[in-house]
């Protein structure tokens, strides 16, 4: 379709999407709406300036229509009855999607991971069982949307069988990987583009000096092979980033987004500000600070609006998912480790239930759902603001564990929580820990909580007045 043809019909669209987002939802703060609508933007802007470049294969844009949009964003048929069957007979909606890291092998050593992969790491989830979890997400719980973390996936084996078994099984669920990009080939990279139903989002830490520095040296430049690869094939990937104080700086300036979706051709990217757990637990030095945090949410914010960049910022970007999404709550997740751990979050190290021992006991993933634990955490995010979505709290401040720890310590988390690992155990324990991420909260809020108030509620306040003729 020519850019002449296709212009009047993206303006209708547009129109559309600030209609339906904005215009007619009247359950949250204007200022809340416009931001997811400028995310949808984004994605509707970025998505056809790389379809113009050649970036998108045909059957690659086909499976991201039918199993996309069609089927996790909108909910195809079967997948909403699947959704309503639950709700009817558990009193609550399953989650939304499912993060599976199947295993913890890596062949990296990045400083401060989250996950503490490393190369000498074994742990892995057997394939029957990831087939189980995939099986259970798509008929129980009706999802057509799967996030694939590690460890590095595309190291996963057991039994003969890879990751590319289970997205070619389900050729109508989309999938999101995780990666280091160090094995995206260009066979692989085919692979890839003749199933359709697979993104890349691929791990950077600015630009070759940041990313050698925290990844190992050449990586960047095995990086940049794997953007080629994919985009000879037509696949569209995404970046990922750890925003830390070595490199916030970088990520404070346009040269860095421009780069990697102007010339890199990537279509989206995930940041994330590190979280001290796992190895980072000992790399609390290197976290951003309240002040610049903040900074970062303004950045955000003008790269949606003025540049339409397709990003979203954890924790920064609350507002486009009526804050914590964690606990397997409606439109939120879960997630399952190597180990089979089944954990509220990526970043919450902790969990109740496991999956191997709940399928030996004829049990399933939906069990875990209803844990004392991940009750408290799914009444935690009603009360701040899920359930009471017109006046929530400061959704600029989200995550349960990372912004309110010292309520997650004592109010969410409970005496049959088990810990990931070693260090996710001292943590939990540790009072100087606990005062360091507290005195994180409370500059935090301090510094927040005037914008939330300003940019999201006031404005709200100020269109009620006018509708009923107060100002």
């Amino acid at each position: 379709m020519s850019r002449n043809i296709r212009k009047p019909l993206v303006n209708k669209l547009d129109k559309l999407m600030y209609e339906n987002i904005v215009e007619k939802e009247l359950n949250y703060p204007k200022s809340v709406q416009e931001k997811k609508y400028q995310f949808a933007k984004a994605m509707l802007s970025c998505t056809l300036r790389n379809i113009d470049k050649g970036y998108f294969s045909k059957n690659v844009a086909n499976k991201i229509v039918n199993s996309l949009v069609a089927g996790a964003f909108l909910g195809e048929k079967n997948s909403l009855h699947v959704r309503e069957q639950f709700r009817k007979k558990y009193g609550e909606s399953p989650p939304g999607f499912l993060v599976l890291s199947p295993t913890q092998k890596c062949n990296l050593n990045c400083e401060g991971c989250y996950a503490a992969c490393r190369a000498d790491t074994t742990e892995t989830l057997p394939y029957d069982i990831v087939e189980k979890i995939v099986d259970e997400a798509y008929h129980s719980f009706g999802n057509r949307f799967m996030t694939i973390s590690g460890g590095e996936p595309f190291l996963y084996r057991n039994k003969g069988k890879t990751l590319f078994d289970i997205w070619k099984k389900y050729p109508d669920m989309f999938f999101l990987v995780y990666t280091n990009g160090t094995f995206i080939t260009n066979e692989n990279a085919k692979k890839l583009s003749e199933l359709g139903n697979v993104t890349p989002a691929i791990s950077v830490e600015g630009f070759k000096a940041e990313t050698d520095e925290r990844r190992g040296k050449g990586i960047h430049d095995n990086i940049l092979k794997a953007f080629e690869n994919l985009r000879q094939h037509g696949v569209p990937f995404g970046i990922s980033v750890t925003a830390t104080n070595k490199n916030v700086d970088i990520l404070l300036e346009d040269e860095f987004y421009d780069f990697y979706f102007e010339q890199q051709g990537a279509t989206y990217m995930w940041k994330f500000q590190l979280m001290p757990i796992g190895r980072a637990r000992q790399a609390k030095e290197i976290m951003v600070t309240p002040r610049q945090r903040v900074e970062l949410y303004h950045k955000w914010k003008y790269l949606l609006e003025k540049k339409q960049y397709l990003i979203a910022d954890f924790w920064n970007s609350g507002v486009l998912s009526d804050g914590c999404i964690a606990y397997g709550r409606d439109g939120g997740y879960l997630y399952i480790d190597w180990n089979g751990n089944i954990m509220p979050c990526v970043f919450v190290p902790y969990y109740v239930d496991n999956i191997k021992d709940l399928l030996k006991q004829g049990k399933s993933i939906r069990h875990a759902l209803f844990s004392q634990f991940f009750k408290n955490g799914r009444n935690w995010q009603n009360k701040y603001g899920l359930k009471n979505s017109k006046h929530p709290h400061n959704w600029l401040m989200p995550c349960s564990i990372r912004d309110h720890y010292k309520h997650f310590r004592e109010k969410i988390i409970t005496s049959e929580v088990k810990s990931e690992n070693e260090e996710a155990g001292i943590a939990i324990n540790s009072e100087e820990y606990s005062e360091v991420l507290e005195n994180f909260d409370k500059e935090l809020d301090k510094l927040t909580k005037g914008i939330w108030k300003t940019e999201y509620l006031q404005p709200q306040k100020v269109l009620t007045e006018k509708k009923q003729g107060i100002a």
